[in-house]
């Protein structure tokens, strides 16, 4: 009776540890916004199996790449070109130094005079680095002329460039 008792005392510990290892692979939707455009991914992730499944798209911060660099290779700001305009030119080399390819949006955080911005200035962009591939680099460039009519600035400066993620 004691080794019956034994018994069932050592199966019912496997049952019950085997329930608290059981696992189960769930998808995440999540979606988030920027500059006015909305962008959904789907995650995958490890769960207890008495986890539920997601029944909603979660809301999250616009995610950013990490191990993302950058070097200004020139940055011009012409604050009166003759023509009743200022012009902002630059040319920057974006690096993705992590193992593989990205998908995403370079985003600009530029201060005009007081004012601090951020946007992907993709209009004026003569490549928009949307794609960067594992351990490589892209350049981006850029060119616009404002006119004062639009808004007169007396200087402009690069603050920080990140990477936001679309894929």
């Amino acid at each position: 009776m004691k080794k019956l008792t034994s018994l069932l005392v050592l199966i019912s510990l496997i049952v019950l540890s085997s329930c608290d290892d059981c696992m189960k692979t769930i998808t995440i939707p999540q979606f988030y916004f920027f500059n006015g455009q909305s962008y959904s991914r789907d995650i995958a992730q490890e769960v207890p199996c008495d986890f539920p499944d997601p029944t909603e798209p979660e809301l999250i911060e616009p995610p950013l790449l990490g191990n993302f660099s950058y070097e200004v290779i020139n940055f011009t700001f012409t604050p009166d070109t003759g023509n009743n305009s200022f012009k902002l030119e630059f040319e920057v080399k974006l690096k993705n130094v992590n193992n593989f390819d990205v998908t995403g949006i370079p985003i600009f955080t530029l201060k005009n005079d007081d004012v601090t911005v951020s946007g992907s200035y993709d209009n004026n962009l003569i490549n928009s680095c949307n794609q960067i591939a594992a351990n490589s680099e892209c350049t981006v460039t850029y060119s616009a002329e404002e006119s004062f009519d639009i808004a007169m600035v007396n200087s402009i400066e690069l603050i920080n460039i990140e990477y936001l993620l679309t894929n």
